[in-house]
């Protein structure tokens, strides 16, 4: 999908330009697609900026990371996925308790279901002329069953067993309240509903922890090479990530960085950003864009004090409202906020306040992914998904969809040219990382899917008729 202002403003590679990507969940494998073909065209970026998972990439391609999530081995085709995003420990063994408990319990109904079938297959030996088979098979059965439900078997057994499992369930369900309570998280936590811990495990019943510690593995990665180094503290990574950025700032590969998150204490988005030092002060010395909101109070220098909570953005983005636990995040003291400690997350809708700092750092022509696809039409509607993770990212899915919409009507005529690549069609939800039946081509879309078909839609969308008909010869790939 292309936006140009108008037909006579093309793309031009002497304009600053800004990679913008927003989505959540399973968007990343689309985003991962989409920069490999910019990577491999060469179209120049000098600002990536993003929200949700789109911020997860942005902090990969502004260090020249975008291969390790594109990759065979990389994070978007592996199995990595499927650990993402997954049920909270207490609640899955809980939950697996639960299914076992019902099989002991179901499991006497299920030999008399069985004798019912046997009787049936002894009537049927006798009536083709088989008694002594059918009497046989008869009486053995019986016989067996009767030795189980002896006193001493399965009237003793299955209570015990059923005990057993509920104990494991209420171990587990403890063993998380302990955890949620005096954990490490608990203990920086402002407890101001003490009695509410229980109700936290169903609250956010999902976990971005897995999910934080393969992205944090891949940076780490990048940022060691082949030094076989231990992966350091979560903000000694986010100094030497800060520091890789800072050091080859203007090497091909290496971009501007932005990212925006919520704090659900302040009720208002974060950015934080790394900047050229030409573009530094004016950005975060701007005006704030409410009276009640300083600008110091919601822009942080990731070149700065800040550096040390780039991992906090990271796990901040990766962070789904309501399904999952905000990430805490402790302010330094001598900032604007004192030393308090933040609960971050990501905000669907934050897409348009993420164009908005993007034009105040400068950038004059926008390229934005988003794997949401076009607004339905009729007789396209599909089944509505009966599981809970699938109604909640069918939801979330709709609300990113309907945002991408309204920011781009509501930014066209705000920049030189404004591109949009997303795909015609995408059946799988923000948290379907196994993959999802489509019903359309009654077949089974899996993630490697969705990140060629980003790859082919930049090409089909942008690279070709846009980048192609400016008739400017592409420079290497990096910032200015």
């Amino acid at each position: 999908m292309i936006t140009p202002d108008s037909p006579d403003r093309l793309y031009s590679t002497r304009l600053r330009t800004a990679v913008v990507l927003t989505g959540s969940g399973t968007a990343g494998a689309y985003h991962a697609g989409v920069l490999r073909a910019l990577h491999e065209a060469g179209v120049r970026t000098d600002l990536v900026a993003g929200r949700g998972m789109g911020a997860v990439s942005a902090m990969f391609a502004a260090v020249d990371g975008g291969a390790r999530l594109w990759e065979a081995s990389g994070v978007w085709k592996g199995s990595k996925p499927a650990a993402f995003y997954r049920w909270r420990g207490a609640l899955r063994v809980g939950g697996w308790a639960a299914v076992a408990a019902g099989v002991l319990l179901f499991f006497p109904v299920f030999l008399f279901a069985c004798a019912i079938l046997v009787g049936l297959a002894g009537f049927l030996l006798t009536l083709v002329g088989l008694d002594q088979a059918g009497s046989a098979l008869t009486i053995r059965f019986t016989s067996w069953l009767a030795a189980m439900f002896t006193p001493a078997s399965l009237p003793t057994i299955v209570p015990r067993l059923v005990l057993l499992v509920v104990l494991i369930a209420l171990g587990a369900l403890t063993a998380g309240i302990v955890a949620e309570r005096f954990g490490k998280r608990g203990r920086r936590r402002r407890m101001r509903r003490g009695s509410d811990v229980v109700w936290r495990l169903v609250e956010s019943p999902l976990s971005a922890a897995a999910t934080f510690e393969a992205f944090a593995a891949e940076l780490w990665t990048l940022i060691r090479g082949a030094a076989p180094l231990q992966q350091p503290r979560n903000t000694e990574l986010g100094r030497r990530y800060v520091e890789l950025i800072s050091e080859n700032l203007g090497q091909p590969g290496f971009r501007e960085l932005l990212v925006v998150s919520h704090d659900l204490e302040a009720r208002h988005d974060l950015v934080f950003a790394f900047l050229a030092e030409q573009h530094r002060a004016r950005f975060f010395g701007r005006m704030p864009t409410t009276a009640q909101t300083p600008r110091g109070a919601e822009a942080f220098d990731l070149a700065g004090v800040a550096r040390e909570h780039a991992m906090d953005v990271l796990s901040a983005s990766l962070a789904l409202p309501v399904t999952t636990e905000p990430h805490l995040v402790t302010f330094a003291p001598e900032g604007p906020w004192r030393g308090e400690t933040h609960r971050l997350c990501d905000r669907p809708a934050a897409l348009s306040r993420v164009l908005e700092e993007v034009a105040a750092a400068g950038a004059e022509q926008v390229v934005l992914l988003s794997a949401s696809p076009r607004a339905g039409r009729p007789h396209e509607l599909q089944a509505q998904r009966a599981d809970l993770r699938g109604s909640a990212g069918d939801q979330l899915g709709a609300f990113e969809s309907s945002g991408l919409r309204d920011v781009i009507e509501l930014f066209t005529g705000r920049f030189a040219g404004l591109y949009v690549i997303r795909p015609e069609h995408n059946p799988l939800g923000p948290l379907d990382f196994a993959g999802v039946y489509d019903e359309r081509s009654d077949r089974r879309y899996t993630l490697a899917e969705l990140v060629d078909r980003g790859y082919e839609d930049a090409y089909r969308q942008f690279i070709d008729p846009v980048v192609g008909a400016s008739g400017e010869r592409m420079q290497s790939v990096g910032s200015r």
